[in-house]
């Protein structure tokens, strides 16, 4: 009896451990064998043909399937979201495709941050000492702030401030409407791209990856970073006052 009793407790916690963990695990099986080399710009120039009679052929459900696809990408963080959203430019124009590209990384997103918040969120918030208490009322205070932030300009890999969002306990809306507009600009520029992908493919030439890096793009998104943190330093100016 004793020894049924001391291993009730832990079931719950494996069984919520779990999906993260497969989900951690099939992200190393991707990057493993090396499931990026299966969608990028090659591929779809190889089989250019074949994707749009798929399209084609799938009718309305294309769409479903490409937001299905881009959801499983973006869960796995499998880095080619760049050319995802120029893919959905390029098979259903400019806004369908920014639009479904983004339903689908937003989702992606939510499922690791609803998965890293159910396996660890609680117990490392009951362990967290006085600092991280500290820290984490100022992150979930602010936290609209730095979501769009660190949407607008990627300046940590994806799946960590899917990490980070949950441990600080941010809410799932404010979270879900964080991530799909501070993803849109990025997604935009990446589809009106896709828009003209069939000149690029028809030369055999391949589209600059990392045009969101040009200036006439990159300073409008730090302009837009900066304005979203407009309320973080008013209030910090604020209390100082």
């Amino acid at each position: 009896m004793d020894q049924a009793a001391n291993q009730a407790p832990g079931r719950p916690r494996f069984k919520r451990w779990l999906p993260l963990v497969l989900l951690v695990a099939a992200a190393l099986a991707a990057w493993y064998w090396d499931a990026r080399s299966y969608i990028d710009f090659h591929a779809l120039l190889a089989h250019r043909e074949l994707v749009l009679s798929k399209v084609a052929a799938l009718g309305s459900w294309a769409p479903v399937a490409f937001i299905a696809l881009y959801t499983g990408v973006a869960a796995l963080s499998i880095p080619v979201a760049a050319l995802l959203s120029m893919m959905g430019g390029f098979l259903f124009g400019t806004v369908l495709g920014t639009i479904y590209s983004l339903l689908g990384a937003t989702m992606g997103a939510t499922v690791v941050f609803l998965l890293a918040r159910t396996a660890y969120g609680d117990v490392l918030q009951r362990r967290a000492g006085p600092a991280l208490k500290k820290v984490e009322a100022g992150l979930r205070e602010d936290a609209v702030s730095y979501l769009l932030v660190l949407r607008l300009v990627p300046l940590f890999p994806f799946f960590v401030v899917n990490l980070v969002a949950a441990l600080f306990g941010m809410s799932l809306k404010a979270y879900v409407l964080c991530s799909f507009f501070g993803m849109m600009p990025g997604a935009l520029v990446y589809a009106s791209i896709g828009g003209g992908l069939g000149e690029f493919l028809d030369r055999g030439e391949k589209p600059d990856f990392q045009v969101v890096l040009q200036p006439h793009i990159l300073l409008p998104l730090l302009g837009l970073a900066l304005l979203a943190l407009v309320p973080v330093v008013y209030k910090r100016w604020k209390r100082k006052s």
